[in-house]
């Protein structure tokens, strides 16, 4: 058996670029699995070597069929094994014998037992199987895949007759939204779309550097079920990051509730999405929320041109009732419109109808005499003034009819034509589509976005494109002194439960501001403490099995003298123990949450929220993958509903967002030196003023 010159290549490589291809359990049976494998192949036009593998068959479709793999003529790239789950791992053991060097496999690979006591299930003993040999696998419980560029769809289920290469690339765990935009009818094209299934050997971040390395992917959009290799997918982000190539995510399951109990605010506010939302956050990727704003964004960020200035949307309508209705919309969701000057107005002014008044959003529809010049012209003024960033073109896109010279289809070649900035056609209800016309758009290089909801969406990832590319680079914030992050590792290691007076102590080393506070085991003991820190006081429960002491009247502020702290530590530790921690009030100020929580996934994660009692009730937070500089804090501060309230409000004096920058960046470094050692760390709050911050509360669960 001769090789296929293979072994230069990487067992990812010899899949998605086979030279050679194994069909095993080829068929010849109208609409078997095994005769769809063969004909998809032919389909897709594969140029290299098919080899049907069938003992039943002596030819399939016109190709010689093999009664195994190992008798082959070669060493194939790539095995595609359409076969049910008891017959799949000896058939991956044929083709890893035969050397090749991956494979493909649609089966589930399920098994409620395995068949003896001690042995792995099915999926695992697959997966050995190729990792001993060093293949490559795609699958299981998948649906395969198309690389485009060579013209090889690996799969055993339907593709569309004609899929021309393009720019996106598109990984899929869901196998059914890998068909669903495989059979797109808006022009979306394809270098590759891989259904990955459970990747038992090869993961999506595996598929995702692959495509960053084709200089013909220009965007990928991800669908997310989980990530099975941190390490691996936030390099790949970062690779995304360095060749400028936009990344789109759907992340699916992200509502479902946490896995387990927290005592802490800090992971009951994180839950299980929080993780993902920091990693996009970091790495710029954008959070698609349904197939529809995937999408359109998709064919939004198909279109070369990028916003390279301005703060907001320009568009222009036909209705005005519907360019209401789009103001009401991008209100909602917090996508900026630009804000006009006098004499572009003055310049659109010019050309509308009497009644019609010069504005963003412009509703241009007067008479309908000369309607298209009005149109063109009013657009390119929208497009022309400095606070514009992208423009749109909202109307219904019901049929137009013949002559298409003139016309909304007309309007939209010419403008852009005539024009540089990013610009598309926004369909108000996508049921009225006239898809033939449509095509028209398309085939002239204009997005068509299908839903106004959905398209501002995609609107403002394209704003927020620019925003990322704009971000300073990242600078790692100075570490602890060795000896400190010593100790504290060493601390952190014993079973000895954190008393809060030990817990500021650990912020404060780290360069998180605190309260002055003292731990009292005796009424006498608590004046002293309170006399130390200074007057007023809080006086708090100190005991160790509880973590919220609020809600069980475990909390006494602005104690003034020694006889009110007597009276405050009687009465708490008739209640809850003869432990206390004293701590010195902090000036009045705006409450702020700040936490660390540690995901299974990627690790310690750094919260921002809103604090005090709001903390779970209004669910107001960020979360960041630590460590992270002062201007990225600066970002999650910013990002914060509760932001304006930093600023005054009724005629308080602005709190300083610098100081409470810092104090978040230099927790994000203990969570970084410790993080692996605390389950949940939560301060609440962190009293933010004019004369900076201070941590009041705080809890750490190790």
């Amino acid at each position: 058996m001769s090789s296929a010159g293979g072994a230069e290549r990487s067992p990812l490589e010899r899949m998605l670029t086979a030279r050679s291809v194994a069909v095993v359990g080829a068929s010849v049976k109208e609409g078997s699995l095994g005769r769809q494998m063969m004909l998809e192949l032919e389909r897709g036009g594969f140029e290299g070597a098919i080899y049907p593998v069938n003992p039943g068959y002596d030819e399939v479709l016109g190709h010689r069929c093999f009664p195994s793999i190992g008798e082959a003529p070669e060493t194939v790239d790539l095995a595609i094994l359409g076969l049910a789950n008891q017959r799949v791992e000896q058939a991956m053991r044929d083709a890893a014998r035969a050397g090749a060097g991956s494979a493909v496999t649609f089966s589930s690979l399920f098994e409620e037992e395995p068949p003896e006591p001690g042995m792995p299930l099915l999926a695992e003993r697959v997966a050995a199987i190729a990792r001993d040999h060093g293949m490559a696998v795609c699958g299981g419980n998948g649906m395969g895949f198309a690389n485009t560029e060579a013209r090889l769809r690996a799969t055993g289920f339907p593709t569309p007759d004609e899929m021309r290469p393009g720019p996106v690339t598109f990984l899929s765990h869901s196998g059914s939204v890998f068909t669903a935009f495989a059979f797109n009818d808006r022009g979306i094209a394809f270098n590759l779309i891989v259904s990955s299934g459970h990747e038992i050997v090869t993961t999506m971040d595996e598929y995702l550097s692959f495509a960053l390395d084709l200089e013909s992917t220009k965007v990928v959009a991800l669908v997310l079920e989980t990530v099975r290799r941190p390490d691996g997918f936030l390099a790949a982000l970062a690779k995304a990051n360095q060749r400028g190539v936009p990344v789109l995510a759907l992340k699916v399951g992200r509502t479902e509730g946490s896995k387990q109990m927290v005592v802490a605010h800090s992971g009951a506010l994180a839950g299980e999405h929080g993780a993902y939302e920091a990693v996009f956050d970091a790495y710029g990727v954008h959070e698609c929320r349904d197939l529809e704003e995937l999408a359109d964004t998709i064919e939004l960020f198909s279109s070369p041109r990028r916003v390279v200035g301005g703060t907001g949307i320009a568009s222009l309508h036909d209705s005005g009732g519907e360019r209401a209705l789009f103001v009401d919309l991008a209100a909602d969701l917090g996508i900026p419109l630009a804000k006009i000057s006098d004499a572009t107005r003055e310049r659109i002014d010019a050309v509308l109808d009497p009644g019609l008044v010069a504005e963003n959003p412009l509703d241009a529809w007067g008479t309908g005499i000369d309607a298209d010049r009005i149109y063109v012209e009013s657009f390119l003024a929208l497009h022309d003034d400095p606070e514009t960033a992208a423009v749109a073109f909202a109307v219904d896109l019901a049929r137009q009819g013949e002559p298409y010279d003139a016309g909304y289809l007309q309007v939209a070649r010419d403008v852009l034509d005539a024009t540089t900035k990013p610009f598309c056609v926004v369909s108000n209800l996508p049921a009225a589509i006239a898809r033939d016309e449509v095509g028209r758009l398309r085939g002239a290089g204009i997005p068509v976005l299908e839903g106004t909801v959905s398209g501002l969406r995609a609107l403002k990832h394209l704003l927020d494109e620019e925003d990322v590319r704009r971000r300073p680079p990242t600078e790692s914030p100075h570490g602890a002194p060795e000896d400190v992050t010593a100790t504290w590792r060493k601390r952190l290691a014993t079973d000895v439960p954190f008393e809060e007076t030990t817990a500021l102590q650990l912020l404060a080393s780290y360069g998180v501001p605190t309260v002055r506070a003292g731990s009292a085991a005796s009424a006498e003991e608590a004046v002293s403490v309170a006399a130390e820190v200074g007057f007023p006081v809080a006086l708090k429960t100190a005991a160790a099995d509880l973590f919220h002491k609020t809600e069980a009247d475990g909390v006494r502020l602005g104690l003034v003298d020694a006889e009110a702290v007597r009276s405050a530590y009687d009465d708490i530790t008739a209640r809850l123990g003869p432990v206390v921690t004293v701590a010195a009030m902090a000036p009045p100020g705006v409450e702020v949450a700040l936490g660390i929580v540690r995901d299974p996934t990627f690790g310690p994660l750094v919260l921002v929220a809103a604090g005090g009692v709001l903390v779970e009730l209004i669910h107001d937070r960020k979360l960041a993958l630590p460590p992270i500089d002062e201007d990225a804090a600066r970002r999650l501060i910013d990002g914060l509903a509760m932001r304006p309230l930093l600023d005054g409000v009724r005629g308080a004096p602005p709190s300083d967002v610098d100081a409470l920058a810092r104090a978040v960046s230099r927790l994000s470094v203990l969570a970084v030196e410790l993080g692996d050692l605390i389950a949940e760390l939560d301060i609440n709050p962190v009293i933010v003023s004019a004369q900076g911050c201070v941590a009041v509360d705080v809890l750490v669960v190790t």
